[in-house]
């Protein structure tokens, strides 16, 4: 999302007139609060609903959809006049107490939209380079309550490619956080083909975030495009990436797709029978390989904490493909952790909570 809102505000988590918290500042760490002595000290000291928030919720989730606002974009953004309260007001120390609250042991970071789109190449090479330095930073400081997406500058492919190899190589980050489109350009797109054969080559994970494509930027008057584009936007980026054949082709790369899939769940039969009973598709791809892409891919639980979106998403995928995802700041962790036990039960609470996340990101067994 990329509205504020009103809960952002209402929330005890938010400080909006607080000053904002740098990583020099420290922050109250998940291991203080629960180390012997020392834990006791730190949850006296904090306020009181945290510490019987943590008390109460023992920190065990992967979030695989949390955003970081480092400085350097930050000030990005803002010359693009791009920014909001959400990204401006964001400080580790709230990072760090939604997290405690919501049970999330650790977070995976991003930037959210616009990333680095809108900048020139060598404005957004060095932008992207700033944001994955920074969030290895919040992993060497906070250890093991961090990871990290790393942002690439596309639609630069020479400068993406060189941060692939400098994220992976260098930084060893857990995968890449991309955009589900850049201006008039979805990831189905032959240009992005070169991005994704390195990715498959090193059997990358890749989290996508939605934005508003050029299209699509106050297409409705009034009405944010976080409301609807977002959602519709994913689902243009998840047909490109199906019917491009890139899906099928780069098969060794894992998608997360944000927010259950966009409105892919209300594009169901569109994807699998319209699509392919008429030109360009019909007799080119068939029903059984749209639906085996559809069912590999990774879907966050962010911004879908009800019954009716996530009854269509387990009836599209199996469990095992859906993953946590908070989209802090712009919604709390908390929400799902009241949510999500309502709706799974036994293994596939787990599953969803950590065991999924586990599979794309097995360095973290250990956190």
């Amino acid at each position: 999302m990329s509205l504020l809102s009103p809960r952002f505000c209402a929330s005890s988590l938010c400080g909006c007139t607080s000053p904002q918290i740098g990583l020099k500042d420290g922050g109250l760490s998940r291991r203080g609060l629960l180390a012997g002595g020392a834990a006791l000290g730190a949850a006296a000291a904090a306020p009181r609903f945290i510490a019987e928030a943590v008390a109460q919720t023992p920190a065990h989730r992967i979030d695989v959809h949390h955003h970081v606002s480092a400085p350097t974009w930050l000030d990005a953004v803002k010359s693009m006049k791009k920014d909001n309260a959400p990204m401006a007001n964001w400080s580790i120390q709230k990072t760090l107490d939604d997290m405690d609250k919501g049970g999330v042991a650790t977070a995976i970071t991003s930037p959210t939209t616009p990333q680095t789109f809108g900048l020139d190449a060598v404005q957004a090479a060095r932008v992207a380079r700033d944001c994955n330095e920074y969030a290895k930073k919040l992993e060497t400081q906070y250890p093991g309550r961090f990871g990290t997406w790393a942002t690439l500058p596309l639609p630069y492919i020479d400068e993406s490619l060189k941060e692939i190899a400098y994220a992976f190589d260098t930084l060893k980050v857990d995968g890449v956080g991309l955009m589900t489109s850049y201006g008039d350009k979805w990831l189905g797109y032959a240009e992005f083909e070169p991005v994704w054969a390195e990715l498959n080559r090193r059997k990358a994970t890749i989290y996508i975030h939605p934005t508003a494509a050029n299209c699509c930027v106050n297409l409705v008057k009034g009405v944010d495009e976080a409301y609807i584009e977002f959602g519709t936007d994913t689902t243009r980026s998840i047909f490109t990436l199906i019917f491009s054949g890139f899906g099928e082709k780069y098969s060794d790369i894992n998608w997360i797709w944000s927010h259950g899939g966009g409105s892919l769940t209300a594009f169901y039969e569109r994807f699998t029978v319209q699509a392919l009973s008429r030109p360009p598709y019909a007799g080119k791809i068939t029903r059984d390989q749209v639906e085996k892409q559809i069912r590999r891919y990774y879907y966050d639980t962010a911004a879908i904490p009800n019954d009716v979106t996530m009854s269509a998403l387990v009836k599209m995928v199996p469990v095992s493909q859906i993953v946590f995802g908070s989209d802090f700041p712009y919604r709390f962790a908390p929400e799902y952790a009241k949510y999500l036990p309502t709706f799974f039960k036994g293994d596939d609470l787990k599953a969803v909570d950590r065991d999924n996340a586990l599979r794309l990101l097995p360095r973290l067994k250990s956190a």
